[in-house]
């Protein structure tokens, strides 16, 4: 024991001081005060106030005419084709998106320049304008042909016949997505420690099992939530398909208010819809993170 410790005095306890003063120095504590926390919350509260004021005192919402056609067939079926078409265009980004990102941190020159000019090229143009530019491209290319290059054609269809609306809707919104997902899957896998490969190389484990069984599992902590943003968004970019008048949700509802000229009930039709949709996506990726972290708290190593 030092010397300095045996003239240290003992803690005499908070009874030996008076009820609201600091210790040892005779100070009354006074709480700090927030007003401003207390205005921003009134301001808040006023606001939501006026909102509910609006909802429920205005009879043009017209509520009785959106619960009649929230859960009628029509509607129902916009509601099936945008769900079909979030499925569909994010297969198609997600996977175009990972093969990007392992292009792009590969050594070759080539691939990697590739990957970045897609990612740069498809990042700058806007999903309507790719999906009107895909969906008309057959006024620049009439006829798809398959054959060598400057040489004979084997097999002529018609671009038409190929590109659908489907087509165009599936294969515009998934570019666009892959671009986005290329750099979260890239940040992803840079995010894992290089020694975590070299070990498993080490092991004699194959690039390939190394980043299926080490490298993204380790990456998906990093990569799901960026992630469930973008499919999240992707829910509500199905909308812009309307343009091509693809029947999805937005597209039915305009094609009833046309009829019926009740645009806002059916709007709100739609708006309910979207907010179901991306509430279930975001209970979904919030489960999803919670067992990505549980099993990373209870698989500490790396598994082979």
């Amino acid at each position: 024991m030092q010397a300095g410790e045996n003239n240290r005095l003992p803690d005499p306890g908070p009874a030996a001081y008076p009820s609201g003063q600091a210790s040892g120095q005779g100070l009354t504590v006074v709480p700090l005060r927030h007003p401003w926390r207390w205005v921003g919350a009134a301001v808040i509260a006023y606001v939501l106030l006026l909102i509910a004021d609006l909802l429920i005192t205005n009879p043009r919402w017209q509520w009785p005419t959106v619960w009649e056609y929230l859960f009628s067939g029509p509607v129902l079926m916009g509601v099936l084709a945008t769900i079909t078409l979030t499925i569909l265009a994010e297969v198609v980004g997600i996977s175009f998106g990972i093969l990007l990102a392992i292009m792009r941190l590969s050594p070759n020159p080539l691939l990697s320049w590739s990957s970045a000019m897609f990612t740069w090229t498809f990042r700058g143009i806007p999903p309507l304008v790719m999906i009107l530019f895909i969906y008309f491209f057959s006024a620049l290319v009439p006829v798809l042909s398959i054959g060598i290059p400057f040489g004979p054609s084997l097999e002529v269809v018609r671009t038409n016949t190929v590109i659908t609306q489907t087509f165009a809707a599936v294969i515009g919104l998934g570019l666009a997505q892959a671009a986005y997902v290329a750099e979260i899957v890239r940040s992803g896998i840079l995010s894992v420690s290089q020694g975590q490969t070299s070990a498993a190389l080490a092991l004699g484990m194959t690039p390939l099992k190394t980043m299926r069984h080490v490298v993204f599992p380790q990456a998906m902590r990093v990569i799901v939530p960026p992630l469930g943003n973008e499919v999240i968004s992707m829910v509500k970019a199905t909308s812009l398909v309307s343009v091509i008048a693809y029947m999805e949700l937005l597209t039915t509802v305009q094609v009833i208010y046309a009829r019926t000229f009740e645009q806002i009930p059916m709007l709100m039709v739609a708006v309910i819809w979207y907010g179901v949709l991306t509430t279930v996506l975001t209970l979904v990726q919030s489960w999803i993170e919670k067992r990505l972290n549980k099993s990373a708290k209870n698989s500490p190593g790396v598994r082979r």
